[in-house]
């Protein structure tokens, strides 16, 4: 049988039965697994110096010289185990290989966290011999615990969006498959390899078999704890939203004070763009602008000292203003097709042309309702139109900022007055400008139909914003 893979890859943590698996792996004519080769501590096994004729200090100085040797491996499909803590440069080396198969094992968090307590305890972390197993209890420490769910669903994460953007599949093992012999046979086809076992490695045995709640020294702190734990995520803020890319053009370097500002599409990006030329004494043109990725990273490099900074808007007025700049008022800036399909589709209650003066608050404010829930669906994936920019959470503007360059100030739009200036004497300004304020949104400005009602829909359309940025009521401005 010829393999679709050139090596494989067994993802787990520590006390999930990697060791087990990998028994059972090495148990496979043609099959070679050599233990933790990226563990940084040791190479392999605790008790070894060298994997394939690559030594620990070979590896570190270059991970790939490893990767290769067991892809190189003469006779057998080799592989290693690898946990969320080993060497980080093997992952990208790893994931975007399709010809490495990735396995990946887990076990009941709360099974790993307190058998990894007890063999701290004991000392024993493997057990051949039944009669020499020793015997401890563990005391469940609730912070420590949410600590280690927490490291170990974030690899879980990571690793499925990474299979997923590459179109991988990966073979899941449950520890509690690591009992079944057809499903280690059934690895052994996935793998492609032809031979298959006839029983389980007997080696290697259960330490703990007893009930969770046994083996721990504080089972009534442990239950009390774990009721506390949102296991169905009851308390999480939906979000349906795609991941954006870092939106790298938009970005605004300085003409002369090292300053890069990261826009949030929907704030007052103009207000900010003219502080920072009037900060340097030149036309807005001077600013970069439209760089791609390799021009941002030179100026990077260039501007020892640099901060990035973010502004943002409250959320109602960001929305507002998209609605008025984007969608209700037509010319340079607006979303003519969406706006068309808003009215078509929607029932969005806005003239077909440009708002006259027959356009009053009423008309205005029932129009921005409208708007806000065609909004709430639009973020929610329930319509055909893309998120655009202009209205998408700013939760989600900022973390696509991360996948680049994190800002280093997220500042609020009614703070700048004084955030903008303080940032600025910080480079040697004495007495820097003070940002322009905003222009009310025509052609009616919010301050003229806000409302109580209004404020609810929009915490209830952007309660991500509201939680995460600490929003509270908008009132002109000071939010």
């Amino acid at each position: 049988m010829s393999s679709p893979f050139d090596y494989f890859v067994v993802f787990a943590e520590m006390r999930t039965g990697s060791n087990f698996l990998e028994a059972n792996l090495n148990a496979l004519d043609g099959v070679a697994c050599v233990g933790e080769a990226f563990n940084p501590h040791f190479i392999g096994y605790p008790n070894k110096t060298e994997i394939l004729e690559v030594s620990q200090d070979m590896r570190d100085a270059d991970p790939q010289c490893l990767i290769d040797a067991v892809r190189d491996a003469r006779g057998v499909l080799a592989g290693f185990r690898f946990f969320h803590d080993h060497d980080p440069r093997v992952l990208d080396l790893v994931l975007s290989d399709p010809r490495c198969a990735k396995i990946i094992l887990t076990r009941n968090p709360l099974d790993s966290y307190v058998s990894w307590k007890i063999a701290k305890e004991t000392g024993q972390w493997k057990l051949t011999n039944i009669k020499r197993r020793k015997e401890a209890q563990a005391r469940f420490d609730a912070e420590e615990f949410a600590r280690h769910v927490e490291a170990l669903q974030d690899f879980q994460v990571f690793l499925l969006n990474s299979l997923q953007r590459s179109g991988q599949t990966p073979f899941y093992v449950a520890y509690e498959d690591l009992q079944d012999l057809s499903v280690m046979n059934g690895l052994a086809q996935w793998l492609g390899v032809s031979a298959r076992l006839e029983q389980l490695d007997d080696s290697l045995k259960r330490q703990n078999p007893s009930p969770v709640t046994s083996k721990v020294v504080n089972a009534g702190e442990m239950v009390e704890a774990l009721s506390g734990l949102d296991r169905f995520n009851l308390t999480r803020t939906p979000n349906f939203e795609p991941r954006r890319g870092p939106a790298v053009p938009t970005y605004v370097t300085g003409a002369v004070t090292p300053l890069i500002y990261l826009p949030v599409r929907g704030g007052p990006e103009d207000e900010v763009r003219r502080w920072m030329a009037d900060l340097d004494g030149v036309v807005d043109a001077a600013l970069g602008t439209g760089l791609n990725q390799k021009q941002v990273r030179g100026w990077l490099k260039g501007n020892e000292g640099h901060r990035a900074f973010t502004v943002l808007r409250h959320p109602l007025a960001r929305a507002h203003s998209a609605f008025c700049h984007r969608i209700l008022n037509k010319g340079p800036g607006c979303f003519t097709k969406i706006r068309n399909t808003l009215r078509r589709q929607f029932s969005l209650p806005i003239p077909e042309g440009t708002p006259g003066l027959d356009y009053g608050r009423a008309d205005h404010r029932a129009a921005f309702e409208a708007f806000l829930e065609f909004v709430r669906m639009n973020l929610a994936g329930q319509t055909a139109i893309r998120i655009d920019g202009s209205w998408c959470s700013q939760a989600q503007a900022l973390s696509s900022f991360a996948e680049f360059v994190s800002p280093d100030l997220i500042l609020r739009e009614d703070e700048i007055a004084t955030d903008l200036p303080s940032l600025a004497r910080r480079f040697g300004h004495a007495e820097p400008p003070e940002p322009p304020r905003a222009a009310p949104d025509t052609p009616i400005p919010l301050s003229d139909i806000y409302d109580d009602a209004l404020e609810a829909l929009a915490a209830d359309v952007y309660q991500r914003d509201y939680i995460v940025f600490g929003f509270g009521k908008w009132a002109g401005g000071q939010a």
